[in-house]
């Protein structure tokens, strides 16, 4: 992997004198928002990572290669072009090989990000596994790379919690089950992207982020495989309200199963229908959770080299 990662000059620097730099995924760019709201978030979000004193690295795959960090014109390039493929690992190698242009999903961001010895990576929310259809009890069992990357690298992700269509405590369960630590952010429940609860806890509460400094450096001394999850709560003034989230999400998942979406096409899918449905201000919500999850994410990284 190291062989394929191409790095900017602000980024190469940054590791090289062993300062705070954080990943961010490029999916959310190309998929996640419309165009213009997907430039101006990808470069507000990098102007608060580098506020707060750390580097940012935008995740994607141009040209062949692995970039770590990006220029404008490659954030422009993806928050505008239609050819850009959503990468997930499986997509990874494919994408390379055919030097196509490519948005970093959370596990193959994560996988890109570890590679590069970054320590740091900052999501809106992380996949997990899907619900299952009320007509079709016997569907099967689908669960996101994200999870089996979080189990297996030593990164720590900074999210909002599980996407909102997920099921939640099965999420948990899988989590568990890797080994992830999940520490909540002055919070002792686990969010749900748009929501502040979704009715689940964590495994410890963390203040600070020397606090979540500390318990990270403890498992990576540990040398335990996986990685630590720090879920982040919405701020309060931009979350949404639980029962109006549920409800649009049943319609949409209603929707997606008559419709046949299905594998990468869910989460934009949820996305553009939550947009819709709720005016914007779901929209709204995703862009505050990011910027939110950046400054916390900036701050743990910098506590991590202090």
């Amino acid at each position: 992997m190291k062989y394929l990662l191409s790095y900017t000059a602000e980024v190469r620097e940054a590791l090289d004198q062993n300062r705070p730099v954080v990943a961010l995924e490029s999916t959310i760019i190309s998929h996640g928002m419309p165009y213009p709201e997907n430039l101006q978030m990808a470069r507000e979000v990098e102007e608060i990572v580098r506020s707060q004193g750390a580097v940012p690295a935008t995740v994607a795959i141009i040209g062949g290669r692995c970039k770590v960090g990006l220029t404008d014109e490659e954030l422009e390039l993806l928050a505008t072009s239609p050819e850009a493929v959503k990468v997930s690992l499986r997509d990874l190698p494919v994408v390379l090989a055919r030097k196509a242009l490519g948005a970093t999903t959370v596990a193959s961001t994560a996988t890109i990000a570890a590679a590069a010895g970054i320590e740091v990576f900052v999501t809106g929310g992380i996949g997990g596994v899907h619900r299952k259809s009320p007509g079709d009890p016997a569907q099967m069992w689908d669960v996101s790379a994200d999870l089996t990357v979080l189990g297996r690298t030593d990164i720590t992700v900074v999210c909002a919690g599980a996407k909102s269509v997920l099921d939640i405590g099965a999420t948990l369960e899988v989590l568990e089950t890797l080994g992830v630590t999940v520490l909540g952010y002055r919070t002792d429940r686990f969010p749900g992207f748009y929501t502040r609860d979704a009715g689940f806890g964590v495994d410890a509460r963390v203040d600070t982020p020397a606090e979540a400094a500390a318990i990270i450096q403890a498992r990576q001394q540990t040398r335990l495989p996986g990685g630590v999850l720090v879920v982040n709560p919405v701020p309060e003034a931009d979350a949404m309200d639980p029962d109006e989230v549920e409800r649009y999400i049943s319609e949409a998942l209603s929707a997606m199963e008559a419709e046949g979406v299905a594998g990468k096409a869910v989460t934009p899918y949820l996305l553009a229908h939550m947009k819709e449905a709720t005016g914007g201000r779901a929209l709204a919500t995703n862009i505050a959770l990011v910027k939110h999850n950046a400054l916390v994410g900036a701050q743990i990284a910098v506590a991590l080299k202090a």
